[in-house]
């Protein structure tokens, strides 16, 4: 893993719910950056002042992360995990009683 790269890269949706992934601190304070004006509050501020933390190498990158991700969790911009909702679907397919 390189230096600023996150453990697990943060799936999100932008636009018009089109996939990006979030793969670094870096891309994660770009996006901050890029952030619109009248959409910016609290969760925003924490959010890319532990970016800038982290890059700064003052906090953990993963904790940065974390308030990456509570910040695209409040503005319904995290991606829904496709492996988990793949699984799920896998094992309800073959349930005989599902749709009971």
């Amino acid at each position: 893993m390189n230096a600023g790269t996150f453990a697990r890269p943060v799936m999100i949706l932008t636009g018009l719910g089109v996939p990006r992934t979030v793969a670094s601190i870096a891309e994660a304070y770009h996006f901050l950056i890029d952030w619109p004006g009248f959409k910016r509050d609290a969760a925003h501020a924490f959010a890319l002042k532990a970016c800038r933390a982290a890059l700064a190498g003052e906090i953990e990158i993963e904790t940065a992360r974390g308030l990456f991700i509570a910040l695209a969790e409040k503005h319904d911009l995290l991606a829904p995990d496709m492996k988990s909702i793949v699984a799920f679907r896998k094992r309800h397919a073959s349930d005989p009683h599902a749709g009971e």
